[in-house]
């Protein structure tokens, strides 16, 4: 197969750090920007230093037989159909999280891209950041033994400083505190966990702050995850803080623990009064310029070329995170425990 060529509909903050990762990306490039705005061509070609081509029409861009995969980089409300509509048309899948701001839309999508038997990969690069490639590494070595407890949490202020503010406020384009960017740190930590959820319960609330008025939800919740096999997991996703970024991370095991890039092993001797270190770079941003889009889109073309599915972020383990996303939120809302099994797959 030659170079596939990626259509990026929404140009927005997301789609630039998109343009800018498939520079280097093997075997794909980026060809076509879709807008609701008019745009001039050599005015992107000056932006983004390659030729693109403009669609202000989205079903012109999906009729393009030159287009194999359309990157979603809109707002969150629009990527269910416009997903649904790209499997429909054939097209490979790249979607921004959240895949939608509700349950019964993610299922319609599955099922699309399903029928379609189309590849999708969703944006929840921290997968495959350095630091959770050397956790991963830590787990798989059994240097923390078996996980019993973990907890994975999201301090991230989203202010008036950000240029989503002012959609992300509201309810119908956010959704939650969970899915508009603490469902970085679930996902996290269910792949940790490496176990199926059985029930959540979850309680949010919202700074007093002034400059968080404008939200039209909670924007801090806490959720208490229960697994089948007994283990326990903890997510804060607290997104009206005023601190600088912080992805916390513990991981409690039978061999040891792992407390960000700090650990004691058992296994390895380590001094259980002291913590060692991992020499690894943090998730410690939350700007889209310091994701680790190139190895997760690398993936991900590699896999499209091969006819396989993509490691850890293709839709269907996206799928199970966003469904205990939602479970979730509905706990908050409802002031109950959640069982996974109440949203029927």
């Amino acid at each position: 197969m030659t170079d596939l060529n990626i259509g990026i509909v929404g140009l927005g903050w997301v789609a630039g750090a998109h343009i800018e990762t498939f520079k280097n990306v093997t075997g794909a490039k980026v060809t076509a920007v879709c807008s609701g705005r008019k745009l001039d061509p050599a005015e992107l070609e000056k932006q983004y230093g390659i030729p693109l081509k403009v669609y202000n029409d989205y079903d012109q861009m999906l009729a393009d037989p030159d287009i194999h995969v359309i990157d979603i980089c809109t707002p969150h409300p629009y990527h269910p159909s416009q997903a649904i509509r790209a499997a429909e048309a054939g097209k490979h899948l790249i979607i921004e999280k959240p895949l939608a701001l509700n349950y019964d839309d993610t299922v319609k999508m599955r099922n699309a891209i399903h029928k379609a038997g189309v590849q999708a990969c969703v944006c929840f690069e921290v997968r495959f950041s350095q630091h959770f490639t050397t956790i991963n590494a830590v787990l798989k070595e059994g240097l923390l033994g078996e996980l019993h407890y973990g907890e994975i949490d999201y301090y991230h202020g989203i202010g008036p400083w950000y240029g989503q503010f002012g959609w992300n406020i509201k309810k119908d384009m956010g959704g939650s505190s969970l899915l508009t960017a603490g469902c970085h740190a679930l996902d996290a930590l269910l792949m940790c966990m490496g176990s199926e959820v059985e029930e959540v319960t979850s309680y949010s609330n919202r700074s007093r702050s002034s400059i968080f008025a404008p939200y039209e939800y909670d924007t801090t919740s806490v959720t208490i995850l229960k697994f089948k096999d007994g283990k326990l997991g903890k997510v804060a996703s607290v997104t009206d803080c005023l601190q600088p970024y912080y992805f916390h991370i513990h991981l409690v095991g039978s061999e040891g623990s792992l407390l960000d890039n700090r650990f004691h092993s058992q296994k390895l001797k380590t001094n259980r009064h002291k913590w060692s270190h991992l020499e690894t770079a943090l998730v410690d941003s939350g700007d889209v310029s310091d994701h680790p889009y190139q190895p997760q889109f690398q993936a991900f073309v590699d896999a499209v070329k091969a006819g396989e599915k993509m490691p850890l972020t293709d839709f269907d383990t996206a799928f199970q995170s966003h469904r205990v996303v939602y479970a979730a939120d509905r706990s908050a809302a409802e002031g109950r425990t959640i069982k996974l099994a109440e949203l029927a797959l």
